[in-house]
């Protein structure tokens, strides 16, 4: 049984697949508390992988989309292999402090200041810009690295900070600027 908040179709609002269709699986719970964190994760229902694959079929997205609170603390091989049984390529985001199945296809890693990273494999960085210092995590194995604004309340900060430092690029939560979940 694993606690799951919801279950939705949408379309990806940050990252590289920005714009994308795909399901969104958001686990309830995570092991830290950023003070930005915009997702009601304490809520939720125990639901099988059955159950979890049954609602997650129902839409026409090819993509699934682990997130939380802190997927890492629910996900297993088990539940990787049965949606790639199902034909869905599986993405995660984490905080990346919780190793994870080798077999998830895209890792997105949104790691935050003063924790020890135990994911081996990251795809993408995604860094929620708060002002703090951010250079340490281009030392992370990764093949793009976003920075987004916190709420979109420092925007002209975070462009600022991009155009003197070029290997960032900008990730903006879309799906608020145009009201989608």
């Amino acid at each position: 049984m694993r606690k799951i908040n919801e279950i939705f179709y949408s379309l990806q609002g940050e990252g590289f697949r920005v714009g994308t269709p795909v399901v969104f699986v958001r686990f309830s719970g995570c092991n830290l508390s950023c003070p930005f964190c915009d997702t009601l994760h304490t809520e939720g229902v125990k639901m099988t992988d059955e159950e979890i694959l049954a609602e997650v079929n129902k839409y026409p997205g090819k993509v699934v989309v682990l997130t939380g609170g802190e997927p890492g603390l629910w996900v297993d091989e088990a539940l990787i292999t049965a949606l790639h049984e199902n034909g869905k390529y599986v993405c995660i985001e984490t905080n990346g402090t919780c190793e994870l199945p080798e077999s998830i296809d895209w890792v997105t890693c949104s790691p935050k200041e003063g924790t020890h990273l135990r994911v081996k494999h990251i795809d993408e960085v995604k860094v929620v810009y708060t002002g703090q210092k951010v250079e340490t995590y281009l030392n992370l194995p990764a093949h793009y690295y976003f920075l987004q604004p916190c709420s979109c309340k420092n925007t002209q900060e975070v462009v600022a900070y991009i155009k003197e430092h070029p290997m960032w690029r900008l990730s903006l939560q879309t799906h608020k600027l145009i009201n989608i979940p």
